[in-house]
């Protein structure tokens, strides 16, 4: 678990927290971007074989967006199928439009007939997953629980509600969670292609046939490579988009603070927020409110169209 940590000193969760200099825009922007760190873990566990276990708050996120996403699921078609109408209502009929448009849009083209049902499970799950964890980042559900506690609870310094404090909300945001996922993917590819035409032909198929044997010589090396820039630009795409938009958003809030300082006035900074930083992370809110389906669609596909290549062999 620990290697969801980042490996830059422990950032301050608040504008307050600042150094002597006044208010770094930068430590506070990191701060609520990157994951909790070692100091600042929801749950401490205990060492194991040198790897720390302890609950940070990517880890908290991945957790509990997936108990989100199974229980909503599961509880769902359950009651649709405990149910005597066919006609599937609420958010049935949306789970359903989901499936379909990720099995036949997306998944039949790319794999084929054969192999549809084989690998839409996969690649829903990809989506669903995604999804709800790109989501849940723009949800300010710990804003919220730090002044439920700043004002109602008074807990300690270190506990669990003041740890939540620390770090960002976005599990896809962490290369590492994003690296994982890629790395379902490069797994997956190996074993649609061997399941398709053997372990063996699979790695034959990486290159054309029938070309001059010289030309092997430089093309058997950039396939490998392909193989694992696949995965990498997977990995990159969806945690930086990620974690850019939330970036924007802090630093035009930071004007605020910033002008407040310059002008030693906080009239100044009042007014630049009115003017400027609120419009434009408004505006910024709702294009991430985009983003995080896109990207979703975007891993998605590139997952499934990885597949395909690996099934569908063609040169």
């Amino acid at each position: 678990m620990n290697m969801l940590q980042p490996d830059h000193a422990e950032p301050t969760a608040h504008g307050a927290d600042h150094a002597e200099g006044g208010f770094d825009a930068g430590e506070t922007i990191i701060g609520h971007v990157a994951n909790s760190s070692f100091e600042h873990p929801i749950l401490h566990l205990p060492v194991v074989f040198g790897i720390d276990f302890s609950i940070t708050k990517h880890v908290f996120m991945l957790l509990l967006v997936a108990t989100v996403v199974f229980l909503g699921v599961t509880l769902t078609v359950r009651r649709y199928l405990r149910q005597d109408r066919l006609v599937p209502a609420g958010f049935m009929n949306a789970l359903e439009f989901v499936v379909e448009f990720i099995r036949d849009s997306i998944v039949l083209p790319n794999v084929g007939a054969k192999y549809v049902r084989t690998w839409a499970p996969l690649v829903l799950t990809f989506f669903c997953f995604i999804l709800a964890a790109n989501v849940a980042g723009l949800i300010p559900m710990f804003e919220v629980v730090g002044l439920i506690d700043h004002y109602v609870l008074h807990t300690g310094e270190h506990s669990v509600i003041k740890n939540m404090i620390h770090g960002g909300p976005t599990a896809t945001a962490n290369f590492n969670v994003t690296a994982a996922l890629a790395t379902i993917t490069f797994i997956a590819i190996i074993v649609a292609g061997t399941l398709a035409h053997g372990f063996i032909q699979h790695w034959i198929n990486l290159v054309p046939h029938g070309l001059a044997w010289p030309l092997y010589i430089l093309l058997i090396p950039i396939e490998v490579m392909g193989m694992f820039v696949k995965p990498f630009a997977l990995t990159m795409r969806l945690a930086a988009n990620m974690t850019g938009g939330h970036i924007a958003i802090l630093a035009i809030l930071s004007f605020v603070f910033l002008f407040n300082e310059i002008f030693s006035s906080a009239l100044a900074g009042i007014g630049v927020g009115v003017l400027v930083s609120v419009p434009l992370s408004v505006g910024i809110y709702a294009l991430e409110i985009i983003v995080v389906l896109v990207q979703a669609y975007v891993f998605t596909l590139l997952s499934a169209v990885f597949i395909g290549m690996a099934i569908n062999v063609h040169h």
